[in-house]
């Protein structure tokens, strides 16, 4: 089979490989994309690794972040097309894979250059919070740029539990119970082997990490510390809220593109939930001060979460 590769707007595929999943009844696709896999890993060498990762945080915007992204006609897409990724993953759960397998998920020399100045990138919100993940991204791709959006941690956690209900993983009843059952889900998970072990998976410190996730400066230093402070932008998800052209126009300029105009900035992903008790926001707000102050102090800058 002779695989050639067809530009479309921020697009490249095999030819052949078109064809064949628009033939393919749904139930053999999953066959189909081990191919494609197969054939990035195979062209790897042809293929730059990323210019950009943006972080996390999770339920902090990053969703929304990438979907502008993807409208910027400079902005190229992951490999391959059948949907838009949004990552590969690498740094945090398939380390092992290599990094070959990593580069099979981004555009080739070739199709690069028909695209000048154009920039592709990837998005994890578990890459901030994940231990290994700075130093492993720091390995691969030390002139990547650093994108990280934070949002109130409160508003960040009760996010987080209602997007686990509703995918099905989450099976407490209440936020509150979920906060308190927190500690005990991640006593066995072994830490060492997070940082040491890149086969590795907890899928508790994965997907139960509600109040862990929002103490941030344990986690962002990790990338601060390895990555120049010209590499990294630390944004606020309630400013992507609040001013969406702005905070884009920013990213923009960071990544050195052009100002697009014509991105739709809708908030993505952002599930409809019943309010927050009161009385669980205060005690949680509590929880956060400390950690709060001691993040604007490495930063250099108060992210006003009273």
């Amino acid at each position: 089979m002779t695989m050639t590769t067809q530009p479309v707007r921020g697009v490249e595929m095999p030819r052949a490989l078109q064809v064949l999943r628009r033939r393919t009844p749904r139930p053999a696709q999953l066959a189909v994309r081990s191919l494609v896999r197969r054939y990035g890993e195979q062209t790897a060498a042809r293929r730059p690794l990323p210019d950009y990762l943006i972080i996390g945080s999770k339920k902090g915007g990053t969703s929304s972040l990438t979907n502008w992204l993807i409208q910027h006609p400079d902005n190229l897409r992951m490999f391959p097309s059948f949907q838009p990724l949004k990552s590969a993953h690498f740094f945090d759960i398939s380390f092992h894979e290599g990094v070959d397998w990593y580069r099979g998920h981004f555009p080739t020399e070739r199709f690069r250059a028909g695209h000048p100045g154009a920039v592709v990138g990837e998005a994890s919100p578990y890459y901030m919070f994940h231990p290994a993940a700075a130093g492993r991204a720091h390995s691969v791709v030390p002139d990547a740029k650093i994108i990280a959006v934070l949002r109130n941690p409160v508003s960040r956690a009760y996010s987080n539990y209602w997007d686990r209900v509703a995918a099905g993983t989450e099976t407490l009843p209440t936020f509150e119970a979920a906060i308190d059952a927190e500690e005990g889900r991640l006593a066995g998970v072994d830490h060492d082997r997070l940082r040491s072990d890149p086969a590795y998976y907890s899928l508790e410190h994965d997907q139960f990490t509600y109040l862990a996730r929002g103490r941030y400066v344990e986690h962002l230093p990790t990338w601060l510390d390895v990555y120049p402070e010209e590499q990294t932008l630390v944004l606020r998800a309630e400013d992507m809220y609040d001013d969406p052209a702005g905070v884009f126009a920013r990213v923009q300029e960071f990544l050195g593109l052009r100002v697009c105009p014509d991105i739709d900035l809708k908030t993505y992903n952002e599930r409809s939930k019943p309010p927050i008790d009161p009385r669980t926001r205060d005690r949680l707000r509590e929880y956060y001060r400390p950690w709060n102050q001691a993040l604007y102090e490495r930063l250099g800058r108060d992210l006003h979460w009273s």
